[in-house]
C-alpha cells in the first residue's frame, strides 16, 4: 500500500544526500569560497534627491493621520435578533462553545433572544456631535453607541438614514469635538494619493483593532457595483425605490475591511474625499478592491438628513442606460459618452419639459455626463424645484433644454430617529430579576434571595466590563441591593456621565469588582 508519509521521508533524504554531495565537491573546486567582506565606509549612499521625496510623503502621512484620526469613531449597535429559527438544537453543544459562537441556547425558549451587536466607523462633522457614517451601519438598531479616541463614550440619536446612498447621520450630546474638513470628490484623478482611515473595534471593548489608518491610490471613479441597489431589491418594502439607487464609487487599493464602514477616505491634505462603504471580496475581507461613496454626494445628503430628518431627493424623470461605441455612432455623438434615455414617464419633469426617448444626455449645467451613475450623482446633488441645463443630441443635432426637478418618491423614507432610553439601569445594559428557587437550582446558588443578572448585553458598558449573565448584584456604589427595586432606585440618582461601582458574586461564594461609565 502506497504510504505518502515514507514516500515523503524518502524524497527529503534524497534532496539533503544530492545537497551534501553538491556541497563537498564545490568546496573541493573552491567555489564556496567566500567574497571579501565589503567596507561599509565605501558602500554607495541613496542619492538626497531620491530619498527627500519620499521621506515628505511619509511625514505627510504622519501628519494626516495625527490630524484625522482624534475625529473618526467607533460606532456599536444593538438590534433585535431573529427568534423565528429558535427551537430544538440537533447538534448539542458545550456551554463555553455556545456562547462563544454566539448560538442561542434551547433553553431559552419563549424568552426574547438578547440583541445582536455590530459595529462600523464614522466621523464628526460638526463640533457639537454631527457623525456622517453608513446606513448599514446604524440601520434597524435599537441602540447606537459612539467611542470617541479618548475613550469617553455616549448613547447616540439617529438623525436619519438615506438606505439610498448607504448614508446616516447621528448625533451625540457633546461640544467642542474635533471635526473633519469636507473636500470635494469632483476633481479627483486616478492614482491620487489617498488614506482610509477607521475605526474597527469589534465590541466587548477590544481596541486591539482600534483606529487603523492605510494608504493607496485611487484606482477608480464611478464603479457602478449595483451593491445598494441589489440590497433594497433584497429588503421588504424598498422593491421600488431600488432604481434611485446612486452608485457612482470610488475605487481605492487602500485597505478597507468591514469595520472601516463609515469611516473617512481623506486626500494629502487631510480633507474627506469619500465615504468608506464596501469591499469587493469573496471571502469577506479586503482583497484589494475598497469602494467609497464620493463625498460630495454625502455633503447634499448630510444637509438633508439634518435639516429634514430625511432625504427630499431630485428627480428629473428618465429611465436610461450608457453609450456604447455603437450608439455614439448611430446618433451622431462626438464620441462615446452620456447616457441615452430609454423611457420618459408621461407626468415627470423630463416629459413636461420635452425630453424625448432617444434623447442621449451630454451635460447637465456644463457639466458632461460620462456614465448613468454620474448624472444620477449631478441630479442628486439639487433639490427638488431647481432648474437645470440639459445638453442633449436628438437625432444627431445638439440642443439644450431648461428642466426644473420635481421630488422622487422614496416610500418609506428613512428611519425614524431613536430616543436614548429613559431607564438608567438599561443603560448600563443589564436586566435583572429576583433569586427564586427555580433560577438558584439552575445556576448552583445554595440560597435564595437578592438579585440575580438576568441578561447581559455584549454591547453595553456591563457586557465590555465582563458582567456575566448568572452573577449575583450584592451591592451598587456600596450600597446593598436586596431586590430589583434596590437596583432603579440606586441608578436613578445617576447621571450619564457617572461611573458606577457593581459587586458581584458567583455561585462559588467567590465576589468582585465591576466599575463602569453610564454613557453620555
Amino acid at each position: 500500500m502506497f504510504d505518502p508519509l515514507k514516500a515523503k521521508t524518502r524524497v527529503l533524504i534524497y534532496t539533503l544526500s544530492a545537497f551534501a554531495v553538491g556541497a563537498a565537491g564545490a568546496s573541493a573546486l573552491g567555489w564556496t569560497a567566500p567574497p571579501p567582506f565589503p567596507d561599509i565606509t565605501e558602500t554607495p549612499q541613496v542619492a538626497e534627491d531620491v530619498v527627500r521625496p519620499a521621506v515628505e510623503l511619509s511625514q505627510a502621512f504622519t501628519a494626516i493621520s495625527e490630524a484625522v484620526t482624534p475625529a473618526v469613531v467607533r460606532i456599536e449597535t444593538e438590534r433585535p435578533r431573529s427568534v423565528a429559527s429558535r427551537g430544538q438544537d440537533p447538534f448539542p453543544m458545550p456551554e463555553e462553545f455556545r456562547r462563544f459562537f454566539d448560538m442561542p441556547d434551547p433553553e431559552d425558549q419563549g424568552r426574547e433572544a438578547p440583541p445582536q451587536t455590530a459595529g462600523g466607523s464614522g466621523f464628526v462633522v460638526s463640533s457639537d456631535g454631527y457623525i456622517l457614517t453608513n446606513d448599514h451601519v446604524v440601520a434597524d438598531a435599537t441602540r447606537i453607541r459612539v467611542f470617541l479616541p479618548d475613550r469617553r463614550e455616549y448613547t447616540a440619536e439617529l438623525v436619519g438614514t438615506d438606505p439610498t446612498t448607504d448614508l446616516a447621520v447621528i448625533k451625540i450630546s457633546e461640544n467642542d469635538l474635533p471635526t473633519l474638513s469636507l473636500g470635494t470628490s469632483a476633481d479627483l484623478r486616478v492614482g491620487e494619493w489617498v488614506l482610509a482611515v477607521g475605526n474597527p473595534g469589534l465590541g466587548g471593548g477590544s481596541s486591539s483593532l482600534d483606529y487603523t489608518v492605510t494608504a493607496g491610490i485611487i484606482s477608480a471613479i464611478g464603479r457602478p457595483l449595483q451593491l445598494i441597489q441589489g440590497e433594497l431589491m433584497r429588503q421588504e418594502g424598498w422593491q421600488e425605490v431600488a432604481g434611485f439607487a446612486i452608485e457612482d464609487f470610488i475605487q481605492t487599493d487602500a485597505v478597507i475591511n468591514p469595520g472601516n464602514s463609515g469611516g473617512p477616505l481623506v486626500n494629502t491634505s487631510g480633507q474627506v474625499i469619500g465615504i468608506n462603504s464596501a469591499i469587493a471580496s469573496r471571502t469577506g475581507f479586503f482583497q484589494g478592491y475598497g469602494f467609497a461613496i464620493p463625498v460630495d454626494l454625502a455633503k447634499r445628503i448630510m444637509e438633508d438628513l439634518v435639516e429634514f430628518g430625511e432625504v427630499r431627493r431630485a428627480y428629473l424623470g428618465i429611465e436610461m442606460q450608457g453609450v456604447e461605441s455603437v450608439d455614439a455612432e448611430y446618433y451622431g455623438l462626438p464620441r462615446t459618452m452620456g447616457v441615452l434615455v430609454q423611457n420618459v414617464p408621461a407626468d415627470g419633469p423630463a416629459a413636461d419639459a420635452g425630453i424625448q426617448q432617444e434623447d442621449v444626455i451630454v451635460a447637465i449645467d456644463d457639466v458632461e455626463v460620462e456614465r448613468p451613475g454620474q448624472l444620477q450623482l449631478l441630479i442628486a446633488q439639487k433639490r427638488p424645484g431647481d432648474q437645470v441645463r440639459v445638453r442633449l443630441y436628438r437625432n444627431g443635432d445638439p440642443r439644450e433644454i431648461t428642466v426644473r426637478l420635481g421630488e422622487a418618491d422614496l416610500g418609506p423614507r428613512t428611519a425614524q430617529a431613536t430616543q436614548p432610553r429613559s431607564r438608567v439601569e438599561d443603560q448600563i445594559g443589564i436586566e435583572v430579576a429576583p433569586l427564586d428557587e427555580s433560577t438558584a437550582e439552575q445556576l448552583g446558588y445554595d440560597t435564595v434571595g437578592g438579585v440575580v443578572i438576568q441578561e447581559v448585553s455584549p454591547a453595553g458598558p456591563a457586557g465590555r466590563r465582563g458582567v456575566q449573565r448568572g452573577e449575583l448584584l450584592r451591592s451598587i456604589n456600596r450600597e446593598d441591593i436586596s431586590a430589583v427595586e434596590d437596583v432603579e432606585r440606586v441608578l436613578a440618582e445617576t447621571e450619564p456621565g457617572d461611573v458606577v461601582s457593581l459587586r458581584l458574586e458567583r455561585p462559588d461564594g467567590s465576589s468582585r469588582v465591576v466599575n463602569l461609565r453610564i454613557p453620555g
